[in-house]
């Protein structure tokens, strides 16, 4: 009885001991289960091009028409100021990236100028004798003339009187030889030759007419007379240039008399010759800018045989400076930085991943050179960088509230109209169906006031503008290019029209046809001045 009263209580035990694992256990796998299945998230649905929309299901975004894709939900970093993109969104927005290295950096300088006669060579062709032009030989600008050619026959009548009197003083030289000698000396200072002096002596008569020889060989320039114009001693007849040299003056801005020097190398090509290299040293650069255009002149001399540079055709010279005070420094593309008042920021990419993972940083920039930058500091050797679509990724950091080139702290990013944002039931949220937005999204500080994310991202415009050739390209250009959120701009010669991609936050199209217009060339909507217009050199003038 003992027996079996034991082994009814361990049984009752074993029962007890049984039902509890049991009946214990199924609650907390239940409950561990519950607990996965709250954490799973749902899968949701953005557009590439505008990140805030976000949709419970596939489809097409409301703002653009392109097709969603699922948001990635692994990756995300854990530095909070860090921007993610997906590798959809960051092929569509075009976003390349490259590491920043030390190199020596060289300032590509390109300057444009013209073909000018050699100053030291331009001659003035006078007459020393006083009288009537009666016969021109050399009659039209452009004509070749040799040193000792005629150039004109002249009738002068105080020359007749002087002839007279070395005719009369002639007989009676044996007695008054300071009376011939006299009578002598003021034919030679007429410029007349021991030769022709002597000719007038020898045949006893007077000579009433005389040729004018020339001085100098070269071009006529300019024609001063015509036949039967009365001259003086001392009257320009002709401006004769001599072309076998001849210097080549180019324009150099303010800011580039900086990196120019005495003796430094200029590769240079004519406009008129394609095809064909020159090169030269820096001969003489003006100490003195014009008040007007802010230009200084430089000047290479080259020279000339066969006459193939004419004056003023036009050349366009490359000046490579090397820049030793900025040796082994980091350069960067000049694509990469984006600015914003006195700040410039690039885009860093998160070492030790392969994700597109990106953190704004504020840098100091040395000298432009060219298409590239030289950072004085900001950036370390081998780190990776943003260099193509800069502002997309700086449009994802601002619709994200992250830290972006307009609002370095950061700031929550506002919901578009007709947006539930989920978790957020507030009075002021509206709902629009299948679209949500996060639920910690509120307006950004720097949120336009309609609140419209659309015009946080990148545009693109193109309007006419008016010039003429490479210089008012490189004008045109760099005058849109200094406007604040223009990232690029293309003006091209033959259709007139520029193509310009710009940042809607910071600038408008308006901005930037007003900028072009300020430095001289008419847009369409704006007109530049006509003071800074007739500034403008002679081979950018497109108004008749």
């Amino acid at each position: 009885m003992r027996r079996q009263t034991i082994f009814l209580s361990i049984t009752l035990i074993t029962g007890i001991f049984l039902g509890w694992v049991f009946f214990h256990s199924s609650p907390a796998k239940e409950e561990t289960h519950n607990h996965a299945a709250e954490t799973t998230k749902e899968t949701i649905w953005t557009c590439a091009m505008h990140p805030q929309i976000r949709m419970h299901e596939p489809g097409k975004c409301p703002i653009c028409a392109m097709e969603l894709i699922p948001l990635s939900q692994g990756g995300i970093t854990t530095d909070p100021g860090a921007i993610h993109m997906t590798k959809e969104a960051a092929q569509l927005a075009n976003v390349l990236t490259s590491k920043v290295s030390k190199q020596s950096p060289v300032k590509e300088l390109r300057l444009y100028g013209k073909v000018q006669a050699d100053e030291r060579l331009l001659q003035s062709q006078v007459s020393y004798l006083p009288g009537r032009i009666e016969k021109l030989l050399v009659n039209f600008t452009g004509e070749v003339v040799r040193k000792g050619q005629t150039l004109a026959v002249i009738y002068s009548p105080d020359l007749v009187t002087a002839q007279q009197e070395l005719l009369e003083t002639a007989s009676t030289k044996a007695s008054q030889p300071a009376l011939y000698d006299a009578s002598k000396d003021k034919l030679r200072q007429w410029k007349l030759t021991e030769k022709q002096v002597a000719a007038i002596e020898t045949s006893g008569k007077v000579k009433t007419e005389f040729e004018v020889f020339a001085s100098a060989a070269g071009i006529v320039s300019a024609r001063r007379v015509n036949t039967g114009d009365y001259i003086s001693p001392g009257s320009v007849l002709f401006d004769i240039a001599d072309l076998s040299h001849v210097w080549i003056m180019f324009d150099a801005y303010e800011s580039d008399l900086p990196y120019l020097t005495m003796g430094q190398k200029v590769t240079y090509t004519i406009q008129a010759l394609p095809g064909t290299s020159y090169s030269g040293n820096i001969t003489f650069i003006d100490p003195v800018l014009d008040p007007n255009t802010r230009i200084a002149r430089v000047r290479i001399e080259i020279n000339n045989p066969g006459g193939k540079l004419k004056p003023e055709m036009f050349a366009t010279g490359i000046v490579q400076a090397n820049l030793n005070e900025y040796k082994d420094k980091l350069i960067i593309p000049r694509t990469a930085v984006l600015w914003t008042g006195k700040r410039s920021v690039v885009y860093v990419k998160q070492a030790k991943t392969t994700e597109s993972i990106f953190k704004i940083r504020e840098i100091e920039l040395g000298p432009m050179l060219g298409n590239s930058y030289v950072v004085m500091n900001g950036l370390n050797d081998g780190e990776e960088i943003v260099t193509e679509g800069a502002f997309g990724v700086d449009a994802s950091a601002q619709l994200e509230g992250k830290p972006s080139m307009m609002n370095p702290q950061g700031g929550e990013t506002s919901s578009m109209p007709g947006m539930d944002m989920p978790g957020d039931k507030s009075k002021d949220s509206k709902s629009m169906p299948g679209m949500d937005m996060p639920a910690d999204s509120k307006p950004a500080s720097n949120a336009s006031p309609s609140g419209n994310a659309k015009s946080q991202t990148l545009q693109h415009a193109t309007f006419g503008v008016s010039g003429n050739c490479e210089q008012c390209k490189e004008r045109i250009e760099t005058a849109a290019k200094s406007v604040s959120g223009v990232s690029s701009a293309t003006w091209e010669v033959a259709t007139k029209k520029i193509k310009i991609e710009f940042n809607t936050m910071a600038t408008n199209p308006d901005a930037i046809q007003k900028a072009i217009a300020k430095v001289g060339h008419d847009t369409e909507k704006f007109k530049a001045p006509d003071e800074v217009y007739k500034q403008l050199p002679e081979c950018c003038l497109y108004r008749k």
